[in-house]
This record gives structure tokens, sequence and C-alpha cells, in this order.
């Protein structure tokens, strides 16, 4: 049964959480990739960064405030604000860690392909850093989890 280390593209493009978005943008760009792990000073992921988090995909995805109504002159919410707030932070996001999504899920180097996929398919993530000992030592996407599950076949 072949692990996430025999598949998983090794030493894989990192940013840190104090770099700019516009060096993140860069980086995504220069090595044409759709996200990228954020790792800390001592190479643990701390977050990850995907097209979904640099696009607002629909006009449900806008910035108005959620429903209120005007109580007395305080604003009553009728709907979740965090949703908001959130998307907020990321559409005025000065550092990348104002942009990524904090605690990625991530796979251990020896956990078996067919656990990764699982995982992949429950969580729909297109990519999941690989640590070992905590620290980031590659990344495994979608399609290399069906690769290795096609050549086992």
């Amino acid at each position: 049964m072949k692990t996430v280390a025999e598949i998983m593209q090794r030493d894989p493009v990192t940013v840190s959480p104090d770099d700019s978005v516009e060096t993140l943008l860069r980086v995504l760009r220069s090595h044409e990739l759709p996200g990228v792990p954020v790792v800390n000073g001592g190479g643990r992921p701390v977050g990850i960064v995907t097209e979904a988090d640099l696009v607002m995909v629909d006009e449900e995805e806008d910035l108005r405030l959620p429903l209120h109504i005007d109580l007395f002159g305080a604003q009553i919410f009728l709907g979740p604000v965090k949703r908001f707030e959130e998307r907020f932070k990321k559409a005025i996001a000065a550092t990348v860690q104002d942009m990524m999504t904090e605690d990625p899920i991530t796979v251990d180097a020896d956990t078996s392909v067919q656990e990764a996929a699982k995982l992949i398919a429950e969580r729909r993530h297109n990519r999941l850093p690989v640590v070992e000992h905590g620290r980031l030592v590659g990344v495994v996407t979608r399609l290399d989890v069906l690769e290795a599950l096609v050549s086992e076949e």
C-alpha cells in the first residue's frame, strides 16, 4: 500500500504569514499554483491560501452587511455577522495572515494514499500539506492521489 510520502511533491513552494498579498500573488503566478501552504519560521504549516480565498465567486459573496434592524439606535443583526467579518477581512487583506485559512488540514507522510483520498473527498480540498513531526515536507494534490490509485489497480 502506497503512502503519501511516495507520491507527494517535495519541497513545496510556501509563503509566510507576514508576506504581503502582492508577494503571495507573485508566487502563485510565477509557479502557476492554485494554492500555497503558509508556514511559520519553524517550517510548520499555520495556514493555506487557495484561489477560493482570493476571489469572491458570486453575487452572494459581496460585502453587503447582513440584514439588520435599527432598534433604539442600536443595530440588531438578523443573520450571522461572522461570515461578513471573514469576507471583509480578506477583501482588505494586506498580509497573507489576513487572507489565509488558518489551521489547515494536513496529513502525515506515512498516511496511506487511500486515507488521503478519503480526506480530500470528504473535505473537498484539492491539495493537502504533508507533515513529518509537524514540519511541512510536501504537498499532495487530488491529481497525485488519483494517479496513484489508478496505477495500483
